[in-house]
Formats: C-alpha cells, sequence, structure tokens
C-alpha cells in the first residue's frame, strides 16, 4: 500500500516536471529563435546599407550569407541541449518553419539555377521581399498555433514593403539601398518584437 502511494507520487512529480519542461522549451526557445534571426537580420540590414552609402555594389547582398550562422548554431546547440518532451504544439511549430526555411534555400537555389539555365542577371536583391513573405508567413502561422496575436498580426508590415518592393521592381524600378531599411524595419516588427513578446510571457507564466 505504502509502495502504491509512493509510486502515485512520484508519477504525479513526474507529470509536473513534464508539463514545466514544456513550458520552458515552448516560449522562451521560441522567442529566442525570433531574437536571434531577427536581431541577425537587422544588424546584416544595417550593415549592407551603411556599406552601399560608400560603395554601391551587388556584392554587399552576399553577406545576407551570414544569416544561415544562426541555423547552424542553433542546430549544435539543440543536439547538445538535454532531451525535453516534444509535444504535439511543438512539432507543429517546428514543422512549419522547416517548411519556411526550404523555401529560402529552395529560392536561393532557384535564382542561381534559372539565372545559368536562361542567362539572366543574377539579382539576388528579390531574395529581401520574398524572405519577408517567407518570414511573416512563418511567424503568423506560429501565432495562430499558440494563439498569439502579437504574432499574427505584426507581420502585416513586411507583408506590405514585401509587396511595394515586388511592385516596383516589376514596374522597372531598380532594387534600391534603401531595401535594405526597410527590411531590416519589417524584422523589427514581426521577429524582435515578437520574440520579446513571447519571452515576456513565459517569465511571467514562471
Amino acid at each position: 500500500m505504502e509502495k502504491a502511494k509512493m509510486t502515485e507520487k512520484e508519477s504525479l512529480e513526474l507529470i509536473s516536471q513534464m508539463i514545466q519542461s514544456t513550458k520552458e522549451k515552448i516560449n522562451p526557445r521560441s522567442g529566442n529563435r525570433f531574437l536571434i534571426y531577427g536581431y541577425m537580420a537587422v544588424f546584416i540590414s544595417l550593415t549592407i546599407f551603411a556599406l552601399s552609402l560608400f560603395m554601391q555594389s551587388g556584392a554587399w547582398n552576399m553577406i545576407w550569407m551570414l544569416m544561415f550562422v544562426p541555423q547552424v548554431y542553433l542546430y549544435f546547440k539543440d543536439k547538445s541541449g538535454k532531451s525535453d518532451v516534444v509535444t504535439y504544439t511543438d512539432r507543429m511549430i517546428l514543422n512549419t518553419w522547416f517548411i519556411i526555411g526550404s523555401l529560402f534555400s529552395l529560392t536561393f537555389a532557384l535564382i542561381i539555377t534559372i539565372g545559368i539555365i536562361f542567362g539572366y542577371h543574377v539579382d539576388y536583391s528579390i531574395m529581401l521581399p520574398l524572405s519577408l513573405l517567407y518570414a511573416g508567413i512563418g511567424t503568423a502561422i506560429t501565432g495562430v498555433i499558440i494563439k498569439e496575436p502579437g504574432l499574427i498580426y505584426t507581420p502585416l508590415i513586411g507583408f506590405i514593403f514585401a509587396i511595394y518592393m515586388l511592385i516596383s521592381q516589376s514596374s522597372g524600378d531598380a532594387s534600391s539601398i534603401y531595401w535594405n531599411l526597410y527590411f531590416g524595419f519589417s524584422m523589427i516588427a514581426m521577429m524582435v518584437i515578437p520574440g520579446h513578446i513571447l519571452n515576456n510571457k513565459a517569465q511571467r507564466s514562471c
């Protein structure tokens, strides 16, 4: 009888630990991922803008390749971390961003491939509006999954800038160095701010 009571107590403690582990995993880490990518994008966009003021060159856009650094960092950080409970919500969010990340990589590869096959001039600037659309969709879907309005509506700012860039380019206007500022501002709205929202709510719930 005593053993049964002890087992029940241990089970309740285990369930409590699992719930707490899941809370800590979803909220702070999701927020931190938004912040890492968001601040990195803002830093790169401002750097390219500043460099382009002194010497306009499409080569500066290659600095955007540094956006793969957070992905590598987070991959190895997750591998070295302790094993956590993976909920259905976690899996939905991870799968959503896996698809978004695949779109980034596929778009970049297609720009190069199509340029080579058809002899087009490779213009990487189109990655800016497309990236805003992809990231905005991922953020909004994440907001819907976790029922956080702050993540659902902030991507609208990036959406507006992305459509403006695409329309201006389709109208024959060349991409401007100010696109980098538009991109950086959009990332603050739809990545940095949502990241802080998630972390603040996670801290209050602990």
